[in-house]
């Protein structure tokens, strides 16, 4: 069973305290930076909107980094994962779902999509109210943001922001690099699972592997961090509605979902989030 901060985390798998601290020390660090409150409420209800290639793609980039296609190949990948382990191993045992399955999934995708915002916006909202406000707007690498944090916001928020960067790329990374290795498995029709060991997924812990060295080796290159970071997001948020229409349609088909059919609520849902998310990729291309 989860706890209540692993619920409040929307994880619950074995996460270290130290990583919990790490992710809850990104909403501290925040508040110990002293923003104007007024002006944080209004700019978060009222938000400012401009016509500009920069603008849209900081939105697409939010959308990408918040609706992943990478996460669509985790998320699927870790529930046969589970069902795997208690003894379902083929595909005709994993058909189906109780509502307490279906339960305990809408809880974990829910509070993970709520905690996983609220530190983004935390986040967003020390590096506006402090490097921002200050005119430093070039940021190469988040050891950078953290040092130009310090002078501006003190001691305090500058290690707590520097371990929340660091617990949030723990927990970050090993997702990254493991969903792309799902994906590639998958679509080659090898053998990968992360509960095997790598003798027998040579190829699947082989993507893994690359996927690390590779982003070392960018890394090391001296190629900017933080741009390729803000540039994948938008990547992702481009990629995303193609594949949002396609989950819509399956998931609204009663011939494929049977009783599990999406409601006409979250149907609409779907549809409306594949065309914002399609609209804003049409406006940073308009605008680029």
């Amino acid at each position: 069973m989860c706890s209540s901060i692993d619920r409040f985390l929307g994880y619950c798998g074995y996460m270290p305290p130290a990583t919990k601290f790490a992710i809850v020390s990104v909403i501290i660090a925040a508040f110990l930076a002293h923003p104007e409150w007024r002006k944080v409420f209004h700019s978060t209800l009222v938000p400012h909107v401009e016509w500009s290639s920069a603008y849209i793609a900081t939105f697409v980039g939010i959308l990408g980094t918040t609706i992943s296609p990478y996460l669509f190949f985790w998320q699927a990948s870790q529930e046969v994962e589970e069902e795997r382990k208690i003894g379902r191993q083929t595909v005709k045992e994993r058909e189906g779902a109780t509502d307490e399955e279906l339960r305990k999934s809408r809880t974990d995708v829910i509070t993970g999509m709520f905690v996983s915002n609220l530190v983004m916006y935390f986040i967003i909202l020390t590096t506006a109210a402090t490097l921002h406000a200050n005119g430093q707007t070039s940021i190469n690498t988040a050891s950078q943001a953290a040092e130009a944090l310090k002078p501006l916001a003190g001691k305090g928020a500058y290690l707590l922001f520097t371990i929340g960067l660091i617990g949030t790329g723990m927990l970050g990374v090993p997702v990254l690099a493991g969903a792309a290795a799902y994906a590639v498995t998958e679509a080659m029709e090898w053998r990968g699972t992360l509960e095997d060991r790598p003798r027998l997924a040579k190829k699947f812990y082989g993507i893994v592997a690359s996927a690390m060295v590779l982003g070392l080796v960018l890394d090391y290159a001296g190629i900017a961090a933080v741009k390729m970071l803000f540039w994948s997001a938008v990547l992702n948020g481009v990629l995303a509605p193609p594949l949002i229409v396609l989950v819509v349609l399956l998931t609204s088909s009663k011939k494929i979902m049977g009783d599990r059919a999406n409601s006409p609520l979250l149907k609409w849902l779907g549809w409306a989030t594949a065309v914002i998310m399609a609209v804003a990729a049409v406006a940073l291309f308009a605008t680029m």
